[in-house]
Order: C-alpha cells, then structure tokens, then sequence
C-alpha cells in the first residue's frame, strides 16, 4: 500500500514559491519538487484561517457540519471518520508532528489521548504557539510533557519528522503530517511610520540570504521601509521551510520510500502582506489570502513535471488523496474526490469553488461569502454594515494582481449577480443564514463548547430556535 505525507507551512502564499513565478525567493527544494509533481495553479482555502483549513482537510466536510469553523474549535466526535481514522482501519501508521490548533479552549496545553487526536497514533505537537526561536518553541511528548527545542522550531520538528521515518515498521504503510508554522508572523512592532506592522524577523542566517533593499514588493504596494522588513522577514523564513522541506525529500529517498509515497505541499492560507490595504495577513477572498500552493508528487501516479488550472478547495484535499491512494469509502463528503481528473489530465470538474469568513467579536461585520471561478473572484459582505474589503469582484484574466475592484463597477453588474445567486446556491446547500460566529457563541457558554461539545453550530441554533 502507498505511505502518504503531507507537509504543511502556516500561511504561506502561493506566491511565495520559485516554482509559481517568483525570481527573488529562495526556494530550490520546493522548486525540485514542483518539478517533479503536479502544481495546482487554482487550489484555495475556502476559508482562509488555520482551524478551519485544518478541519477541513482532515474530514472533508464543511466547517458548519464539522464544528471547527473558527480559530481554537476542535472538530466534534463520531460525525464522520477522519483521514488518519480511516487510513489506521486500513493499517496504516499514522502521526502528526508539528502545529496542531485543532484542539479548543486553552491552547497550552497537550492533546489528551483518545477522540481529540483523530485518529494520528503519534503526536508531537504545540496546538498554536508563535515564539519559533531556539529555547522558547516547544512540543509535548508523548508524557504529556513540554520540551523545548534547542534550534528554530521548523528544524526541531524536522529532526522529528526524520527519527519518526527511521523507526517505522516497514512491513506498514505510513501516514505522517509535518506541519510547520512559519511564515507566519509573530507578533508585531511599531514602525518608522508610527504604525503597527506584523513582525516576520527570523534566523540571521536565514535573513543573511536576502538584501533588503533590493527587494521587489508585490504590484500595487508601497516599498516603504517597514513593509521591506516585513517581507524580508518572510522570504528568510519561507526559506527556512524550503530547507527543512529538503532534508524530508532526502530522508524519502534514503530510506526508499520515495517511489510508493504520495507526497503533498501546501499551506493553509495566504498572506496579505499589507497588499490592498489589508489590517489583517488573512481572512479575505483575495488571492494573496485564500489562494494557496499546492503541489502533489506521486512517481508513475500522478502527471511529473506539469502544471493544472483545475479548481481545487480544501473541502476536496481529503477525498481526493483517498482516491489517489485508492481508499474507497462509503462515507459523504463535501467534497469532491478529483483523483480522475488528475489522472486524466482534464482541468472542467470544478466550475467554482466557494469561499466565507465566520468571523467573532466586535469585527461581525467582517463576515463575508463568496466563490471564486476560472474567470473571477466574487465577495460580498455581511449586511450594510460590511466594510469595503470584504465587497470585491475581481477579473483573473485581465487584473491577476486583483489591482481594480469591479464590484461597484456598472459595466460588470451582470456577472456580479450571477456570481452572488452562485454563492446563495451553496449557501443554501449548507443551510448558511450568513452568520458570524457570533450566532453560535451565544447559544453555549464559550467555556463549555471549546472544549466538550457533540453538536454542531448549525446543530445548537436550530435547538436554540426551537425548530
């Protein structure tokens, strides 16, 4: 039976990668891999925050359905069986390494045995933890102890992932998740302009790669000096990933499973970067947020050295590896298994893949829905009192840097209306009322749902309203 690998870095844009067009990053081993696979040029995160994409990928169903539809929610028990549930019925040795945020309530703590591991036999793990430097990032053992790392906390959990692939029992398949949290940001600081910017400063030797003055900005963007660190910051450790993603590719090949594993790289959301006025690094339609790498490597399996414009959304990751590694299931999911296209080559399976915000607290209005197909990205906000950067329709033919925003543009009106009845399509077909978290929050003490629930969301409102 094929082993399975998936890797991940925590908000990672797609282009941010050699392999998708940009010349100033440093990033050989992702592009060697990109070479040697199947980049998807059209996957996104439906909903482009860590909890969700992680919910998602790990059930196949939508964040109503599966509970995890904000940051710090775990997904609910005995709904349907998870990837590492079911790769483990089939023999499979499963483990997870690295960022977890699947867990709920307080996020210090370890991922207790039994139900909230979801099927992974193995787990070293921080459930969410953003200070990555040597001696302050940590795991928790399998005593349910915190260790430190004495180096930057990607090449810790590396070294995990490595010994984890040395002790394997050969005559079993494997299921191993390595997920990394940088680039992601970790915290902030003030600048030269007296605003606050997300800090991504790392390794010296890592920032040492890059000259900061020369860096080129994303189109559209000033080059301020603040901005120019924020992306040196970034470059220097999506760098440190594409080394640490090197030495997994060379452990595959030194213990001869690269042949029979299906390998996958991507991320579970994007970076604005400051890019179109954005306060936040996510949460928005915007491809720099919800577009995502993902790229597949599967020798004498799935097509090398080549490229696909098939649409793809987190909601299909799960039964489409299934299918690739030829795991039938009888089990329903959002969705869709695109192993066939793959194989055939064929890029028309998907004609959009939808895409919401279920945002909480004072920032309600920040709540958006929308879909995004070959020809344009649609978004609209939540109510009057939506604010600008959640309403934006953009052409990805002829603005694939979503320079001009054509919501409010006459000459598109046509396409906007068919792209908003698109997203009440799917939003009927997830009974989505266009709620905030906030809808469901209020139904169970905040205290009580994160960390011991068996209903879902849609579940606890429809008890609430007494239907």
């Amino acid at each position: 039976m094929p082993n399975l690998l998936i890797v991940l870095s925590d908000q990672h844009s797609y282009d941010m990668l050699g392999s998708y067009g940009n010349d100033q990053i440093i990033t050989p081993n992702l592009d060697r891999f990109a070479a040697q696979g199947l980049r998807f040029t059209h996957a996104f995160a439906n909903q482009p925050v860590c909890t969700p994409y992680r919910g998602m990928i790990l059930s196949g169903m939508h964040p109503l359905k599966n509970g995890a539809f904000i940051n710090d929610a775990p997904l609910l028990p005995n709904k349907t069986q998870l990837l590492a549930q079911i790769l483990k019925e089939r023999g499979y040795q499963t483990a997870y390494i690295g960022k977890w945020h699947l867990l709920g309530g307080e996020r210090d703590r370890p991922v207790p045995p039994g139900e909230l591991r979801y099927g992974f036999d193995k787990l070293w793990t921080n459930n969410c933890h953003v200070d990555f430097r040597p001696g302050k990032a940590f795991f928790w053992n399998e005593q349910g102890e915190k260790e430190y790392f004495d180096k930057w906390e990607v090449y810790g959990q590396t070294d995990q992932a490595l010994a984890y692939l040395d002790t394997l029992d050969s005559s079993r398949p494997f299921a191993l998740v390595v997920s990394w949290h940088p680039p992601h940001d970790w915290g902030k600081f003030k600048g030269e302009d007296g605003e606050m910017h997300y800090r991504y400063d790392t390794m010296e030797e890592l920032m040492a790669m890059y000259n900061r003055d020369s860096l080129k900005l994303r189109p559209g963007i000033e080059p301020t000096p603040d901005r120019r660190r924020m992306y040196h910051g970034y470059l220097a450790s999506t760098t440190g990933v594409d080394i640490a993603f090197g030495q997994l590719m060379d452990k595959l090949r030194e213990k001869g499973l690269e042949e029979n594993t299906l390998t996958v790289f991507s991320a579970d959301h994007g970076d604005m970067l400051e890019s179109h006025g954005a306060d936040l690094p996510k949460q928005y339609a915007h491809d720099y947020s919800s577009r995502i790498p993902f790229i597949i490597r599967f020798p004498g399996k799935v097509p090398a050295d080549d490229s696909t414009g098939l649409l793809m959304g987190a909601l299909d990751i799960m039964p489409t590896l299934l299918g690739l590694l030829g795991i039938e299931t009888e089990q329903q999911y959002d969705g869709k298994n695109l192993a066939e296209s793959i194989r055939a080559r064929t890029q028309d399976a998907v004609a959009y893949v939808p895409l919401w915000l279920y945002k909480r607290g004072v920032a309600r209005n920040h709540n958006w829905r929308g879909v995004v197909t070959r020809d344009f990205t649609f978004s609209m906000g939540r109510g009057v009192d939506s604010i600008p950067i959640t309403n934006v329709l953009f052409d990805r033919h002829k603005d694939p840097y979503q320079l001009r925003n054509l919501f409010y543009d006459p000459a598109y009106a046509a396409q906007k209306e068919e792209l908003r009845q698109l997203t009440f399509s799917w939003m009927a077909q997830y009974n989505d009322q266009f709620w905030g978290a906030d809808d469901f929050m209020h139904i169970r003490p905040q205290e009580t749902w994160m960390y011991n629930y068996t209903k879902s969301p849609y579940e606890l409102f429809l008890e609430e309203a007494g239907k």
